[in-house]
């Protein structure tokens, strides 16, 4: 392979390496270093240029509010599970990051697919409507929608909130938050009680608004959780515990097989 060829093999818009040299998109590290944030950061090596302020904030905001739920979270419990286990932090971590795929971790790229949809119909809330049918004629669960533990999600309204600032301000279009609060709608009618939106559903309103395509949305909410995740593997590590099972010493998990019986031969 000529050095040409070879120089090609990992070719890259996003940065380049050289002796005394990092840029990232165009930029010297030193110069950003401290003048932006991480945030900005992030939308700058995903996207080839530096958010406004408006589109800066609206991205911390959504990382910030997906960082943890608990313990009771499958990605968060395992990476605790593995510190214990004598493996690295980042194994720990990993293990936890591994977890988030189609139904936990995923849901938030998944209404970005169905918002996407519903904001190219030239009737949102009949397209809403609509859709609700089917999902519930299928006994179909839609993403974004609903949490097992909250009542109403504690992160849905203030999000919701810096989105319709940004409509008002004219940095983003307005029309993903309109699918959304429309599904939610929908939703709700002929129900004693409504469906709000979980951290998923809000979040995808904010990625979408943002430009951002489904995967990445599921790439961001994978950044922003493997915060906690590193913080409660680190946590779980600072105990001592070894080789910490997902039950306590005093509970043993159920059996429903064969009950004891003898080998005959």
């Amino acid at each position: 392979m000529s050095t040409p060829d070879a120089a090609d093999w990992w070719s890259t818009a996003i940065s380049r390496i050289r002796p005394g040299e990092i840029l990232l998109r165009g930029y010297p590290v030193e110069q950003l270093i401290g003048r932006v944030t991480f945030a900005e950061q992030i939308w700058l090596l995903l996207r080839g240029e530096l958010p406004s302020a408006a589109q800066g904030r609206l991205l911390e905001a959504a990382l910030v509010a997906a960082v943890d739920h608990g313990p009771q979270a499958p990605s968060i419990a395992a990476a605790r599970m593995a510190a214990t286990c004598g493996v690295g932090l980042n194994s720990a971590v990993a293990t936890g990051a591994g977890l988030l795929g189609d139904i936990h971790g995923g849901a938030g790229q998944q209404c970005m697919a169905i918002l996407a949809d519903l904001a190219e119909a030239d009737d949102v809330r009949r397209a809403a409507r609509d859709l609700v049918a089917s999902y519930r004629a299928e006994r179909r669960h839609i993403a974004g929608f609903g949490h097992r533990f909250h009542p109403r999600d504690p992160r849905r309204d203030p999000l919701l909130e810096l989105v319709a600032e940004a409509i008002e301000a004219g940095e983003v279009p307005g029309r993903a938050l309109e699918a959304g609060l429309a599904l939610e709608a929908a939703l709700a009618e002929g129900r004693p009680r409504p469906v709000p939106m979980n951290i998923d559903g809000a979040t995808a309103i904010v990625y979408s608004e943002l430009g951002f395509p489904p995967e990445l949305g599921r790439g961001l909410f994978v950044l922003s959780r493997s915060v906690g995740i590193l913080a409660h593997a680190w946590e779980e590590t600072q105990t001592g515990a070894r080789i910490k099972g997902p039950l306590p010493k005093s509970v043993l998990a159920g059996y429903h097989g064969e009950q004891p019986r003898h080998l005959h031969r």
